[in-house]
């Protein structure tokens, strides 16, 4: 394998990454606070639907982008309303949203487009612009470095570089911050941010909330960036394999970063090589298209050692009398 070869699967990788990382960081914001969110998957389908159905219709990105936001923060606050407001299964809401963004993009997709519950292919405004980095064709010629930085870091979309500046920026408010302390207690032991007088209720929500946002990105960017519109079941289980980096991550958000470019360069590596030739054996391409599934179903089986969830996860606050 050449170097050239090896900057195409880093580049890929890097794009990716970009909407795995934001799920987890949704995900790592809605536990943290105790919300477990099995609705990832859910809120980034239908993030990428209206964002591509928006973009297509208004000719803008952005305001696909809004759109898209939007609608994942419709189905965060539905799973806010069941989970905490009203003390319902978190796993059962969150499942539900699942088969209703499932249900639900297709049957408008089909009603608005008549493409089978496909968008419309999306060009010019409507599509994210790539990037080029302040002096990237100028370093280009530099041996190792430059090619690394002109071809792999540079030449991506915004919500790429969204998604790498939410990780320091997540850490930051989580542990760094009053909102990031008491965030983090309500997860842990809830009944003594309540003593306190901090509404759990309302942290909860903010979490839920801030979840549904991140999803909105990740699934705008698949639909605006990664692609160019919406296709049924466009996730491909994005949001578990999201999950799985969570708990491969420990709930941390820089492990967070290593963990979803880990799915990333796996999914990048098995686009590039549809059948691996290793000599004696070749690898097919049905196992190679499996990788990153095979490398989730690993890491829940507890090959990574003890993960520790936040205590008080999944469980609906009751205030004591």
């Amino acid at each position: 394998m050449d170097y050239a070869t090896v900057l195409q699967i880093l580049d890929s990788a890097m794009r990716l990454t970009a909407p795995l990382l934001l799920a987890c960081l949704a995900g790592l914001w809605s536990e943290r606070a105790g919300v477990f969110d099995i609705g990832l998957e859910g809120k980034m389908l239908i993030a990428a639907f209206a964002a591509a159905a928006v973009a297509a219709v208004t000719g803008s990105v952005w305001v696909g982008l809004a759109a898209g936001i939007g609608a994942s923060l419709a189905l965060a606050a539905v799973h806010a309303l069941a989970s905490i407001t009203f003390r319902g299964n978190q796993l059962i809401s969150g499942v539900a949203i699942n088969f209703l963004a499932s249900g639900l993009t297709v049957l408008l997709g089909q009603s608005w487009f008549g493409l089978g519950g496909r968008t419309p292919s999306l060009e010019g405004a409507a599509r994210a612009a790539p990037i080029t980095l302040p002096g990237a064709e100028g370093v280009r010629g530099v041996p190792v470095i430059g090619p690394l930085y002109a071809d792999v870091l540079s030449g991506h979309t915004p919500l790429v570089y969204l998604a790498l500046a939410l990780v320091p920026a997540t850490w930051w408010v989580l542990f760094r911050t009053r909102f990031g302390l008491r965030l983090r207690a309500v997860g842990e032991n809830p009944a003594s941010v309540d003593t306190a007088g901090v509404s759990v209720v309302r942290l909860r929500w903010a979490a839920v909330l801030i979840a549904g946002v991140l999803c909105g990105l990740a699934g705008a960017y698949l639909a605006t960036g990664l692609s160019a519109g919406f296709v049924k079941e466009m996730t491909a289980g994005r949001g578990y394999i999201a999950l799985a980096a969570l708990i491969f991550a420990n709930w941390r958000p820089w492990r967070a970063l290593g963990a979803t470019f880990l799915f990333g360069l796996m999914e990048a590596v098995a686009n590039r090589f549809p059948s691996l030739d290793l000599g004696p054996v070749t690898v097919p391409s049905m196992f190679m298209t499996a990788l990153p599934y095979i490398l989730t179903v690993i890491i829940l089986a507890g090959f990574i050692g003890r993960a520790t969830p936040p205590r008080a996860g999944g469980e609906p606050y009751v205030k004591e009398r």
